[in-house]
Order: C-alpha cells, then sequence, then structure tokens
C-alpha cells in the first residue's frame, strides 16, 4: 500500500472543502433561484375573471404602484346590492329571523328568467340622505349570466302568501269607511266591496279580505259609477 505525505493529505482535505463549500453555494443559488421563480408569479386570491391588463411582458413592475397590473373580479358567487326603505326594515329583521330570505336579480330587457339568491348583508346604519338601507343578495351565479357592474331590478321576497287573491292597485280606491273596490256581476252590473289590503307586489296589492279569486273588479272609471250600474268590458290594448 502506497503512504502520502502529509503535504499531500493537506491538499486533498482543502480539495474536499473546497467542494462542500461550493456545493452549499450552489444549493444557495438554486433556492434563490426557486424564491425568485415564486416572486415571478402572483397568484391572485380568488377565483374570477380578468379585465383589460395595464401591464404587459417586458414592463417594468414596481410594488405598490399607483396602476394595479390587472383587476380580477369574483362572478362565483357574486353579490347584488340594493337599497330598501327604512320603514321596511322591521318587516325584514322579522322575517329573518324564522328564515331565509330569498332575493330575486332580473336583467332589464333580458327574456330569461330572474336569478335566484339569498339575503346575505344588511347594512348597520341608514343612509339619511335617502332614507334607505343598504342590503346584498348572494347569488351562485352558476351559469354567470351576473356581471360585476351590471344594473339588475332586485326583489326582495319576505314571505310566502299561499292562495293569496292579487288585484291591480288601480282599482282600489278610498272612502269614508275604507279601502273599497267595484266588483262585476254575471250581469254586468257593479257592486261596492269594502277590502282589507295588504302588502304591494309592484303594481298589484294583496287583498285579504272583500274579493275572491274568480271575480272581476273594475279597474278604470270608478269615479263614474254608483252600485247597481251597468259596466262594459273592454280588453286591454
Amino acid at each position: 500500500a502506497s503512504v502520502g505525505s502529509r503535504e499531500q493529505y493537506d491538499q486533498a482535505h482543502a480539495a474536499a472543502a473546497a467542494l462542500r463549500a461550493t456545493a452549499i453555494a450552489d444549493q444557495a443559488a438554486i433556492e434563490t433561484a426557486h424564491l425568485s421563480l415564486e416572486y415571478s408569479q402572483i397568484h391572485s386570491p380568488l377565483d374570477g375573471r380578468t379585465g383589460n391588463l395595464q401591464s404587459h411582458i417586458g414592463d417594468l413592475i414596481k410594488a405598490d404602484a399607483d396602476t394595479p397590473m390587472v383587476t380580477i373580479t369574483q362572478v362565483q358567487p357574486i353579490y347584488v346590492t340594493f337599497s330598501v326603505p327604512e320603514n321596511e326594515l322591521p318587516a325584514v329583521r322579522m322575517n329573518l329571523e324564522t328564515h331565509r330570505l330569498e332575493v330575486d336579480a332580473a336583467i332589464p330587457n333580458s327574456p330569461e328568467t330572474a336569478e335566484h339568491g339569498v339575503l346575505a348583508f344588511i347594512d348597520n346604519t341608514v343612509d339619511k340622505t335617502t332614507g334607505t338601507i343598504l342590503m346584498k343578495g348572494l347569488f351562485q351565479n352558476e351559469n354567470r349570466r351576473l356581471w360585476p357592474g351590471e344594473f339588475v331590478n332586485a326583489t326582495l321576497t319576505l314571505n310566502h302568501i299561499r292562495g293569496a287573491v292579487l288585484i291591480p292597485s288601480q282599482a282600489i280606491q278610498t272612502g269614508q269607511n275604507g279601502s273599497f273596490v267595484f266588483v262585476v256581476d254575471n250581469q254586468m252590473q257593479a257592486h261596492l266591496r269594502p277590502i282589507v289590503a295588504g302588502a304591494q307586489i309592484g303594481g298589484d296589492t294583496v287583498i285579504k279580505h272583500g274579493v275572491e279569486a274568480d271575480e272581476t273588479v273594475v279597474t278604470d272609471g270608478q269615479m263614474m259609477l254608483a252600485p247597481g250600474a251597468r259596466v262594459k268590458i273592454r280588453s286591454a290594448l
């Protein structure tokens, strides 16, 4: 067996130490490269759609820049913001204690049916300038019909009234003894009928008492009517 000199041993030991140092430096360089690669990618905290790109390949990007690189808007789920009069707030809160409230969002001039969601937020203050309170409906928006920033007609349903009778609000008149309508019988004669009106839904009013579902009410020309007067039904244009 050959025996090396002390000098050869020291040289080999130094070479091994140098190689270890090089390996450590290379590992540090690899970790730095991985970190730099991570910094080269920005992961959105939410799923959504990107808007118009403000930055492109080759642009210099700065942290905390005044102009964002891109705006990402969440569309699934999506919130619809609307306001209701403050005098409706007690009814909203009372019904919310017993069941979830439904919110429908209809896109104007769209032949498709309204999207269905639920009430998810009620603001903690009333807007003093408008006398309304802001609310938000949450929609899953599975088919992505609702679009961020889009105007919709929102309807908040407080409760479902089974078998309710609805008549056009314009049919209701007010007299000394309260609200009434003129009901037309089979002989085309008008009869004054006292009623108890309920909530208004769009252009219609719920009738709690006084009109049955199969009866016909007068919606125009009531000022010229008297009980027992004959009427003529005019088809809607």
